[in-house]
């Protein structure tokens, strides 16, 4: 018999949600806006969506999962911080249950990406596994012999904040120089717009694409140029290749994994990325030379990979 679980993912503009089926495929979408600085508001629009997507399953909904961009126990559905919401020791996963009168799970959004990827892309079969998420920030999870790590107090998994260089800039943790300062959009972003208000000629198609105002520059428009073949904005994406490379290499010391599955916003660039970060990661990687090396590959759900890992969590916790 068929089945759908529902997956909830709650971000600081939009709550996005979807009905999953077994295989991770969505049959269904609804989204709202977030009403970021209200708890109780998110907590009511959260379970509103739940209530509307349980009206549209054409079966039985088998279970409620939710990720979010926190510091999440998911054990208890617990909350710590999370840094674009007004969250500060919340028990999420009883506060949506409470009104929405079923049990639901919660994680962070990221380690729900991972597991969505691992069930259902890029890294099916594969017991071993690390997502690394290239967006705004740098995220992750981690798949070990087959189970989600996460530490604990459920915080396990933060790669973007393993320190590459602790005399680097300051990064939004309150750290100095982590891998999320050097290898994530707003990196990139950052590193463009200085260069478009430089005087380097090699800038000047980045300056013709904002109109000389940096502050109209985006992730997306480097993106672009680079994929049209501008020179400097192939650089600025080897240089973030380069760095998440180093920073993929220092976490595969420590986990070992079979497969690094690389996604988020700025993996849309695709092999201009991913290229880079595999050659920097085979000049950083321990023992290279005498030993198997993960493959590094790009992830396949998109932005649906946190809703997918959502559900899917939620399906295998009442199974």
């Amino acid at each position: 018999m068929s089945t759908t679980a529902i997956g909830i993912d709650i971000g600081g503009t939009k709550i996005a949600g979807a009905l999953v089926d077994e295989r991770g495929r969505i049959t269904q979408r609804q989204q709202v806006a977030t009403p970021a600085d209200d708890t109780a508001a998110i907590i009511e629009a959260t379970a509103g969506l739940v209530r509307s997507l349980e009206q549209e399953a054409p079966d039985e909904v088998v279970g409620i999962g939710m990720a979010c961009a926190a510091f999440v126990d998911s054990r208890r559905g617990h909350v710590w911080f999370a840094p674009n919401l007004p969250w500060r020791d919340l028990d999420l996963a009883d506060e949506v249950a409470a009104l929405v009168g079923r049990d639901v799970v919660v994680d962070n959004d990221a380690n729900a990406a991972a597991w969505g990827e691992y069930r259902h892309g890029a890294g099916r079969d594969c017991d071993d596994m690390v997502l690394v998420t290239v967006g705004t920030g740098v995220g992750g999870g981690c798949i070990v012999d087959d189970r989600l790590l996460q530490g604990a107090f459920g915080i396990g998994g933060e790669i973007g904040h393993v320190a590459l260089d602790p005399s680097g800039p300051r990064c939004g943790c309150g750290n100095s120089g982590c891998l999320e300062v050097f290898a994530s959009g707003s990196a990139l972003v950052r590193s463009a717009r200085e260069l478009v208000t430089s005087p380097s000629p090699i800038g000047a198609a980045l300056r013709e694409r904002c109109g000389g105002d940096p502050e109209g520059l985006t992730g997306q428009d480097v993106t672009e140029l680079a994929q049209q073949g501008d020179g400097a904005s192939i650089e600025l994406l080897e240089d973030l290749g380069a760095r998440l490379g180093q920073g993929l290499a220092s976490i595969c010391a420590v986990l070992d994994p079979r497969l690094v599955v690389v996604g988020g916003g700025v993996a849309d660039a695709g092999e201009l990325l991913i290229d880079p970060a595999r050659a920097s990661f085979a000049r950083h990687l321990i023992g290279r030379g005498h030993r198997p090396a993960p493959q590094i590959v790009p992830a396949t759900l998109g932005n649906d990979a946190g809703i997918v890992g959502a559900a899917t969590l939620a399906r295998e916790a009442h199974a």
